[in-house]
């Protein structure tokens, strides 16, 4: 299998508190999106940041991720919802955790079950592996009846 690739472009203009960007990518979807400091730690006023991209990035991921360790169990999802937060320390400018908050509709599974599966899973999931060891990953399940 070959490696994929996929591509980001920024342009900034400025110094860090007054300055602004844009960022786009490859595929079409973003374009030309607004990105500021402010925006990244103060309100969001209809800007990006990386936080929100990394959130994004890994709540995608991360069903993925448990959709086909469930299907691998015998226990195909029939619905998954993954919200992301990712936290910015902005006295240290460090990424310091994610918390998924991980929502699932599995027939014939049991919560713990589904916790186990949604663990295996954060161990599977590509995102969580590029961050762990340095982004603390908190995961909370609950399997709807």
């Amino acid at each position: 299998m070959a490696n994929v690739e996929r591509e980001a472009h920024v342009v900034w203009e400025g110094n860090l508190a007054q300055g602004r960007g844009s960022l786009s990518e490859g595929s079409g979807v973003l374009q030309d999106m607004p990105v500021t400091f402010a925006s990244r730690v103060e309100r969001p006023d209809g800007k990006t940041s990386p936080e929100e991209l990394i959130a994004a990035a890994h709540a995608t991921c991360y069903a993925m991720a448990l959709s086909v360790t469930l299907t691998q169990k015998g226990n195909e999802p029939d619905r998954l919802e993954v919200d992301a937060v990712c936290v910015l320390d902005d006295q240290q400018l460090k990424i310091t955790t994610v918390n998924l908050n991980v929502r699932g509709t599995v027939a014939g599974m049991d919560e713990q079950g589904f916790e186990d599966a949604a663990r295996e899973a954060e161990q599977l999931c590509p995102v969580s592996n590029a961050l762990r060891g340095n982004v603390d990953i908190q995961l909370q399940t609950s399997l709807a009846s």
